[in-house]
């Protein structure tokens, strides 16, 4: 057995090998942690403004650049029915996601169930996205967007559903027509979209119901 295995991996084709090797992992307790994310998503996106935190569920070593928050949120949500645009190239990403959840990767942000922008200011305008219909809303993208640091910036106040008052943030790093986009989507409601701000193991959840004004 041992001779087979060793022959077998001298047959290999470099790149196959190669790619074995630097494959990102994914969750080490799959049923367990992707509850645990989910758990985390869900509740940001259900209190705007506030900030979530991914617990340590993927290894702090990794070939993909992605924020380990957004890589656990791809990682917990998508399938093979949910396609996946990414804005930067990235093949590390790009691989595990295949391997570890089997979602397409496409080439236009207007085909995507998800999107992962890890470069914001290089963010398309959200109209090129997929804001559902009015029979089916829900069909309509989630944005991972990653910025510098979740405080710093702009103030933004929030008002809406999950949020007793208002809750300001102070994410640093998006572009300032960003707010202005959004703002313009809001008339399609119950269409739209779902966007969550990732910093490494933190995020804030910005659902379309949120109203967002810059001060």
């Amino acid at each position: 057995m041992e001779n087979s295995q060793i022959a077998l991996s001298t047959s290999l084709p470099t790149s196959l090998s190669t790619s074995l090797t630097t494959l990102t992992p994914g969750f080490a307790d799959p049923v367990h942690d992707t509850q645990g994310v989910f758990r985390a998503l869900l509740a940001a996106l259900s209190r705007p403004g506030t900030v979530g935190v991914v617990e340590n569920v993927l290894p702090e070593v990794r070939a993909t650049r992605a924020e380990l928050a957004a890589f656990a949120a791809l990682l917990t949500l998508c399938d093979y029915a949910t396609p996946v645009w990414l804005a930067q190239p990235d093949a590390a990403l790009a691989s595990a996601l295949r391997f570890h959840t089997g979602a397409p990767l496409v080439d236009e942000p207007g085909q995507a169930a998800f999107a992962y922008i890890h470069d914001a200011l290089a963010l398309p305008p959200l109209e090129s996205f997929r804001l559902g219909e009015a029979e089916s809303p829900e069909q309509s993208v989630t944005l991972l967007i990653r910025v510098e640091a979740l405080t710093g910036g702009t103030p933004v106040v929030l008002s809406g559903p999950g949020i007793q008052h208002t809750a300001t943030i102070a994410p640093l790093g998006l572009p300032e027509r960003f707010w202005r986009e959004r703002a313009a989507l809001a008339p399609l409601f119950p269409c739209g979209i779902d966007c969550y701000l990732v910093c490494g193991r933190a995020l804030i959840g910005l659902p379309r119901t949120t109203e967002a004004k810059v001060n």
